[in-house]
């Protein structure tokens, strides 16, 4: 399993792979999921958990970097099993408590067709179970009332309700705001703001994060998001 140390010792774990990714922050107090992936990897999901042979496993948030479905599909569960609390973007309410989310518009021309496809079928494909938040970010939230060095910053661009996860300074959970499927890439292909994706780029560079975890793919590397964010903000922007 790919996990993540940094230097005050909290560890990131990431407990679901493949379509799509989510992570476990194991910290002193609290343990914290990030993402959920599809109603299809729920069992997977709860597999990488239990794989993490920790004493306490309990999860206190669940914060859900926005409210496409394979990022929430199993919060609702998630939410009734562990009786945590669950995390978003303020300007996912409306999605969240209805269960659905407009997929976002296709950056390349091989993905825009993708996108009005999915937005024709809509919710029965790519709904949710609704449920109701109990935590909602404008532009940051700060943990350091539950003793964690854990933030939340607004992150707009791939959708208006994307949020990452700032853990001690140095590793950022991401989402949709980059993806690590295409080698030597960052950026993702689907955004309903590709000017908004690089502000929050420039938001995630400033955080002094130096590794990057996406919802999709392998973990990027500060450098090529430099390189990426220097090389496409001036066609963006």
């Amino acid at each position: 399993m790919k996990s993540w140390k940094t230097e005050s010792g909290y560890e990131i774990f990431r407990v679901l792979s493949g379509r799509s990714n989510s992570y476990f922050i194991s910290a002193s107090a609290h343990n914290i999921l990030v993402d959920t992936g599809s109603e299809a990897g729920f069992f997977k999901l709860k597999a990488g958990m239990n794989l993490l042979y920790l004493p306490h496993t309990k999860i206190s948030f669940l914060i859900l970097t926005h409210t496409h479905f394979d990022h929430c599909q199993n919060a609702a569960k998630i939410k009734a099993e562990e009786g945590c609390k669950i995390v978003i973007s303020k300007d996912g309410k409306e999605s969240a408590e209805y269960g659905y989310s407009k997929l976002p518009k296709g950056v390349f021309p091989v993905t825009k067709p993708i996108t009005l496809l999915g937005n024709l079928i809509g919710k029965k494909k790519f709904g949710f179970e609704p449920f109701n938040a109990d935590i909602f970010v404008e532009d940051e939230f700060d943990f350091i009332n539950y003793s964690l060095k854990i933030k939340l910053i607004k992150t707009a661009g791939h959708s208006l309700d994307s949020i990452s996860v700032i853990v001690d300074n140095e590793v950022a959970i991401v989402g949709d705001t980059m993806f690590g499927i295409f080698k030597n890439s960052a950026l993702p292909p689907f955004a309903d703001s590709p000017a908004e994706i690089m502000v929050s780029w420039k938001r995630l560079l400033d955080s002094g994060s130096n590794m990057f975890l996406p919802g999709h793919g392998r973990e990027i590397k500060r450098d090529l998001l430099q390189k990426e964010y220097d090389r496409l903000k001036e066609k963006f922007v």
